[in-house]
């Protein structure tokens, strides 16, 4: 039987340095198999972990972000991580780790949304109507899924293991998960004026077309944050830890030769 917070780790276990990676929804540990291979990260030890809900690892009874936070800061501390690295909804609980003081080091956020404005309109209807009328509308969306996967910029067999995780979502899961992660990034709170105040060193990287964004407001106060760094990868790119995975790999590097 599959365990929540399943494990998938690479490197040196007496690296000087260890990162922890989060995926983005309905992805599991080994969609960051291409950055974990890439030699701009050779030397690090990097903990890449499933989270609960998401393709097929079971849930736990509070999959609200802040409870993920918790439990992902407590992983961090085991493994000895001294770099976060989130991929949108893994971002998101990287954001609440970092704000929460769970986790204090260098951050990277791939494809994060701060704000409900940030995140798709598509992918917020579903949601919300997945939560009034049940859940075929998010078990539609999952099986479109693996097509999008089909159609992205991503190498054998990388693509086929990814396509296997997607299939392996579960709907009443996603909607469970998914549903949280809207309350947590529609709450009044400016997440990016907190980012700039944090003093932490951050690396927030999306692409020109993707998953989620920045508001004008927004990245214009991160652009002013001495402590963020804004990383604009170029093109459409949707799954960035599969699709760019150097571009990727670059961020954390630069995230793990900031550690003190």
């Amino acid at each position: 039987m599959r365990q929540a917070w399943e494990v998938l780790t690479a490197g040196p276990e007496d690296a000087d340095h260890s990162v922890l990676l989060l995926p983005g929804g309905a992805n599991a540990a080994r969609s960051f198999d291409l950055v974990m291979a890439d030699q701009a990260l050779s030397g690090v030890r990097l903990v890449a972990t499933t989270l609960p809900g998401m393709a097929g690892a079971p849930l736990t009874d509070d999959v609200s972000v802040p409870a993920l936070a918790r439990t992902a800061g407590n992983l961090a501390a085991e493994h000895r991580c001294d770099v976060l690295v989130g991929f949108s909804h893994g971002a998101t609980v990287a954001l609440e780790m970092l704000l929460s003081g769970h986790f204090h080091g260098p951050v990277v956020l791939l494809g994060i949304s701060l704000t409900t404005e940030d995140e798709a309109g598509f992918f917020r209807a579903v949601v919300r109507a997945s939560q009034r009328v049940g859940s075929w509308p998010m078990a539609v969306l999952l099986r479109l899924l693996p097509l999008a996967a089909r159609s992205g910029k991503i190498p054998e067999p990388h693509r086929r293991e990814l396509i296997e995780d997607l299939k392996q979502n579960r709907a009443g899961d996603a909607v469970r998960v998914s549903g949280a992660y809207l309350d947590y990034i529609a709450a009044d709170r400016d997440y990016a004026d907190r980012l700039a105040a944090s003093g932490s060193a951050v690396w927030v990287v999306h692409a020109v077309k993707g998953d989620g964004g920045l508001t004008d407001s927004e990245r214009a106060t991160l652009d002013a944050a001495p402590n963020v760094t804004l990383v604009t990868v170029p093109g459409a790119v949707f799954l960035l830890p599969d699709e760019a995975p150097e571009q990727t790999a670059a961020a954390i590097a630069a995230a793990v030769s900031k550690v003190t």
